[in-house]
């Protein structure tokens, strides 16, 4: 039975002089027949009310016998599940039928399901995800510096069932910094290219210039040979001299200055690290005749380690998902209904946030031959058909939503938010619409969303054991130490020119949210909780020609009270 649209219900409660929360439209838009409940719960609603509450309706639905069986899909066709037993902390349940036989412990013959990967020797503890198959619980400290990783299994077969979870829309809070919908004034002439990159430098320089003593370019060409000097700039050019020696160009507003970084340096594995077109500081000291520099040291703008984040002061979680690609052919559906039942149960009180970072469609044309793998070929009707999947969520949730690559908007990033039309086709909870990227603040919580397309570019140009697609979160660990979500021009990336450079990260958050590579990774980066969401997508035939192996059905559930992390399995 399709579900009905709860805007369809707001429209007809605001006609007969009443508010409703957002539970008790779920509920109403959730039974068999809408317009029957509708009219039973205003009956029942006292004479002073002027809001639906979801315990009235709860009671109308209980009284005329109508409540929906909560079962009910409105876009399925598999059968229910067979197991309906709730997850535990303890048992791995890799699908319906073995449920039985495992919780009997006739087909328990794994290991302990708790595994402690132990403190990594690296700078930010990397922790990558080695087991996706499983869920995973990571503390407030367990993903950091100096902490550990806890696997936890757990089940991935859930039946929606009524329960009394509610959410309090009075204290929810969301706001978001860096929307540039509607402020693009980019013209793509040469003007505008200068402008962005003038922006760029002076933002970022502005970090570094503190820690060293910053000479203009110009300023540098006319000191003596032998001087102790230090330059701020963009990297223009990066190449290797004869003897395996590193030439960096620096370019500030004034000009440009080279320097050498010499190969049995300490520092030369950093040079590794370096994309064109991000902002540095170098220190050292000046050629003979002064007309190259010496660089005994180099810094990035980065995340501080001394950073603290930020926590809600109640007990609060947010779903973290991305790519969710209705409209493929490979779109896990069955994951999508797994997910959204868990969401109405008791197991995910508390849950009153899902933030979706971009792709949630396939769109058409985004790669070769897609049409061939696709299941819905109208773009609008993959929106339509997205819409109907996202009913599913609980109506009382908040929803904030960025593009990506193969979402209906530019691809130039920064991408703005979903146009008025397709607001208007995923309108059904209210949602938020934004830019990519974007700072969302929940109940205090600093979270960037970037739908990730640069990380396509700092995996291409990093070595394999500084960034990677298996850990993907160590490629976004490299955007926050550059302080810029797609440093890099005129790659894979395409980037828009604008008055002022959208994709700086000029705060720190306290949680960096991204996606595009369908890859799950997570750990923590000076105390940034740093998540790759993973996908609802299958393999497709073109992820195999590239080698892309996804990580679908994952929901990364982030306690904001304690910036905890539980990645919940739905595959």
């Amino acid at each position: 039975m399709p579900l009905e649209t709860p805007a369809r219900i707001v429209s007809e409660l605001t006609a007969r002089g009443y508010n409703a929360e957002r539970e008790a439209v779920t509920l109403l838009a959730d039974a068999p027949d809408t317009d029957a409940a509708l009219d039973r719960a205003l009956e029942t609603l006292p004479d002073d009310a002027l809001k639906l509450r979801a315990t009235h309706v709860r009671d109308a639905l209980e009284t005329d016998g109508s409540e929906r069986s909560l079962g009910d899909r409105s876009l399925a066709d598999p059968a229910e599940p067979e197991s309906t037993a709730s997850p535990t902390s303890d048992t791995s349940v890799a699908d319906s039928a073995t449920a039985p036989d495992r919780a009997n412990g006739s087909a328990n013959t794994d290991p302990d399901p708790t595994v402690s990967t132990g403190n990594e020797p690296t700078e930010s503890s990397d922790n990558a995800t080695d087991s996706p198959a499983e869920t995973k619980g990571v503390g407030a400290d367990a993903a950091g510096e100096d902490g550990d990783i806890e696997e936890v299994s757990d089940g991935v077969d859930f039946e929606r069932r009524a329960t009394s979870r509610e959410i309090d829309s009075d204290q929810l809070s969301v706001e978001i910094d860096g929307d540039m919908t509607g402020q693009s004034t980019g013209t793509g002439e040469y003007n505008d290219f200068v402008a962005v990159f003038r922006d760029r430098y002076e933002r970022l320089s502005k970090q570094l210039r503190g820690r060293v003593n910053h000479r203009p370019t110009d300023a540098l060409e006319s000191l003596p040979g032998n001087e102790e000097a230090a330059i701020v700039g963009m990297v223009s050019d990066i190449r290797s001299t004869a003897s395996g020696h590193w030439l960096i160009e620096l370019e500030d507003t004034n000009g440009t200055f080279p320097t050498l970084v010499m190969k049995d340096r300490p520092i030369a594995d950093l040079v590794a690290e370096l994309l064109l077109d991000e902002v540095i500081a170098v220190e050292g000291t000046l050629a003979d005749d002064g007309g190259i520099l010496f660089v005994d040291s180099l810094h990035f703008p980065d995340i501080p380690r001394t950073h603290e984040p930020s926590t809600a002061d109640r007990p609060v979680k947010a779903a973290l998902i991305s790519d969710v690609h209705v409209g493929s052919q490979e779109f896990k559906a069955d994951a999508w209904h797994r997910f959204a039942d868990w969401l109405h149960t008791d197991d995910a009180e508390g849950v009153e946030y899902l933030l979706i970072a971009g792709d949630m469609v396939e769109g058409v044309g985004v790669y070769p031959d897609q049409d061939e793998e696709l299941d819905v070929i109208d773009v609008y009707d993959q929106y339509e058909r997205f819409s109907e999947y996202l009913k599913e969520v609980p109506g009382d949730m908040e929803i904030v939503m960025i593009p990506g690559n193969h979402d209906a908007v530019r691809l130039a990033e920064p991408q703005p938010a979903f146009d008025s039309e397709l607001r208007q086709t995923m309108s059904a909870h209210d949602a938020r619409f934004t830019s990519n990227p974007s700072m969302v603040t929940i109940e205090g919580v600093s979270v960037l969303m970037y739908h990730g397309v640069s990380l396509d570019e700092v995996i291409a140009e990093l070595p394999d054991e500084k960034a990677s697609y298996d850990e993907p979160h160590k490629a976004m660990y490299h955007l926050l130490k550059k302080r810029h979500v797609a440093p890099q021009y005129g790659g894979h990336t395409r980037l828009a020119p604008e008055k002022q450079d959208y994709l700086i990260i000029d705060e720190v958050p306290d949680v960096f949210h991204a996606g595009h590579v369908h890859k799950l990774g997570y750990g923590k980066y000076h105390n940034v909780l740093t998540i790759n969401s993973g996908c609802w997508q299958a393999q497709t035939d073109f992820q195999k020609s590239v080698n892309i192996d996804p990580d679908a059905g994952f929901a990364p559930i982030v306690d904001l009270e304690t910036l905890e992390l539980t990645v919940r399995s739905f595959g």
